[in-house]
């Protein structure tokens, strides 16, 4: 008995065929696995609309005015209507109650937590934008131009010392020593967190650039007579962002907890802008007449930098190459 052979170009009907998967489904595939990041996630893009609602509707088109003080209804609970005195004001809040209650002047919390939003994320993401520039561009050099010679020592040895001696400093008392001598200002408090949360960054850049600088397509690059400038911004930096995302994302996380805690000890941002830092450092003196001005802004920021953290976690994961596998 004969066996039958199959031409080659023959497909089974009931072989499966492997669909084709490019890395952005990979890597959301993966990340899609970890549910307590896409919870995160979902929290951050909660706080992203909420942040653009809050600056639209509390200084351009002034819905919710954070500022407006309304002495009768001083210290009400949350979910507590206006009093007649208001009412005949027509200084009501928008949703006909005080949904997060009142503080000391009358002010609705919400109104305040709503603004806050947006003055908080912003310090976050550009102090974090200031550290990874400055990150990746000593991280790029230490990595790329670490055997050049510099004086008594080489490029490497002199960034990564002034890096070590940055992270001998404790960074939150250097911050608060910083913006004590400025005038109080929240640009000051970006632009000072941001220089002095670059050393993690720097490291991480200046590892992959070791590795990658011994890869065989920098080579190439160098044989095809390359500028290094190209070489540099146009095939080293993007394979060695990964890590700095993850750590960017937790950067976000750490840059909000210091400015809140900056508020909170009254060297951060200053009225009329609210902040959830100077919100809470406000309820601190009424934490058993007025709980809610502690919690609330306490609650919200736990929970903000839970958020950031889960997600920066369920990055490092999905952009692990381990992990990339069925």
């Amino acid at each position: 008995m004969t066996e039958q052979v199959l031409p080659t170009d023959t497909v089974l009907e009931d072989e499966p065929l492997l669909p084709h998967e490019t890395p952005w489904e990979e890597f959301v595939r993966i990340f899609k696995k970890d549910r307590m990041a896409v919870a995160g996630g979902i929290v951050l893009a909660f706080l992203l609309i909420a942040a653009v609602a809050g600056k639209v509707l509390t200084e351009w088109i002034v819905v919710f005015d954070a500022e407006v003080v309304r002495l009768p209804d001083k210290f009400q609970p949350p979910f507590s209507p206006p009093s007649a005195e208001v009412v005949a004001l027509q200084e009501q809040p928008v949703f006909g109650v005080y949904v997060f209650g009142t503080d000391e002047l009358g002010r609705d919390v919400f109104s305040r937590m709503l603004q806050g939003s947006f003055v908080s994320l912003s310090i976050g993401f550009i102090a974090v934008g200031i550290s990874v520039f400055i990150g990746i561009l000593f991280g790029g050099l230490a990595g790329y131009y670490g055997q050049v010679k510099l004086w008594f020592m080489s490029v490497d040895t002199l960034i990564m010392r002034f890096t070590d001696v940055m992270l001998c400093f404790p960074t939150f008392f250097l911050i608060l020593t910083v913006v004590a001598l400025l005038p109080p200002s929240i640009y000051n408090i970006m632009i000072v967190i941001g220089l002095t949360s670059w050393m993690g960054t720097c490291r991480f850049v200046r590892a992959e650039f070791l590795s990658l600088r011994e890869q065989d397509f920098v080579t190439a690059a160098h044989a095809l007579g390359l500028p290094e400038k190209r070489i540099i911004f146009r095939h080293m930096v993007p394979n060695a962002i990964a890590p700095v995302l993850v750590s960017a994302t937790i950067g976000v996380a750490t840059a909000i907890l210091t400015e809140s805690a900056l508020s909170f000890l009254g060297f951060g941002v200053q009225p009329p802008f609210a902040t959830w830092g100077n919100i809470l450092s406000g309820g601190k003196g009424f934490i058993f007449d007025a709980p809610w001005l502690f919690f609330i802004p306490g609650v919200a920021i736990f929970v903000v930098v839970l958020a950031f953290n889960l997600v920066g976690e369920g990055l490092r994961e999905a952009m692990n190459p381990k992990l990339r596998s069925r």
